[in-house]
């Protein structure tokens, strides 16, 4: 069973990210392939990155950083529910990310992106070159455009049918890409 961390990237007050994030959660755990578990960065609540040390020497000197290279390096597979904010992705992500290196790579990535008309596009498009340079592969995407439409009163996430398609499809590719890149991590 692969072990799947979903990164909810937004922190702000008034965020609808935990919607769309416990949507994309209960699809990954109800495939069988995954063993999922949900990330908020807003209750990881790292400081703006604080080490002395390059992360690729892994030398952590804070319990903050230790506890995260912990989450990260636990993980076989991620999905980041991201919104876009002003054409690009969240500071949060970027400084999570930024907290480690060798915990990432040979690892694939799903993202859930979300937005006004481009679904978040944007903001992936910006993030993807970040992505690379801690050898995470993209495995597939879900753009959701328009997403307040699909939260009800309740503040539950209703997909459509594109989106109850697409979820898996990024499933299926992180699923694949796990298996590559875990051999990979082996040697």
């Amino acid at each position: 069973m692969l072990k799947l961390k979903i990164i909810l990237a937004s922190t702000r007050e008034g965020r609808k990210g935990p919607a769309v994030a416990q949507w994309i959660t209960e699809v990954a755990m109800a495939d069988a392939r995954f063993e999922t578990e949900l990330v908020d960065l807003k209750a990881v609540n790292l400081p703006f990155l604080d080490e002395p040390n390059h992360p690729r020497l892994r030398k952590y000197t804070h319990d903050h950083t230790k506890a995260w290279s912990a989450v990260v390096d636990s993980a076989d597979a991620f999905v980041f529910v991201m919104p876009e904010y002003n054409y690009g992705y969240t500071a949060p992500l970027k400084n999570a990310i930024d907290f480690v290196f060798h915990e990432w790579q040979n690892k694939p990535v799903g993202l859930v992106s979300y937005g006004g008309v481009s679904g978040g596009l944007r903001a992936t498009q910006l993030l993807k070159p970040v992505l690379t340079a801690v050898q995470l592969t993209v495995a597939g995407e879900v753009p959701i455009p328009f997403f307040q439409n699909f939260i009800g009163k309740e503040g539950v996430f209703k997909p459509n049918e594109v989106l109850e398609k697409a979820a898996p499809r990024m499933l299926d590719g992180i699923a694949k890409w796990a298996e590559v890149l875990g051999a990979m991590r082996a040697k």
